[in-house]
């Protein structure tokens, strides 16, 4: 299934999270916390400005990027899960 998202919305595919400490210690599923890293699959073509031409976006297919803990809308695509948010909840493009 294809998906391509509209306006300002981006779709992420969310990293795994680490399964052992520094330390060396294994992580439970029980206790790990959903990584707020991911990588961008695709983008939008940018919000509408008041003038009625296009603003593009800042990230792009293939960045990598740190968002808030709880954006976006969460939707499974070919049995890998995914999240569906706004340009505005992306924090920073990690290089």
């Amino acid at each position: 299934m294809k998906l391509k998202p509209l306006n300002d919305r981006v779709l992420v595919k969310r990293l795994e999270s680490e399964e052992k400490t520094a330390g060396g210690l294994y992580i439970p599923d029980t206790a790990k916390e959903k990584p707020s890293k991911g990588q961008v699959v695709a983008a939008g073509p940018g919000k509408a400005g008041e003038n009625g031409e296009r603003v593009a976006l800042a990230v792009k297919a293939g960045d990598m990027v740190l968002f808030n803990k709880y954006a976006g809308t969460e939707v499974k695509l070919d049995g890998v899960d995914h999240l569906v948010m706004r340009e505005e909840d992306i924090l920073a493009i990690i290089d």
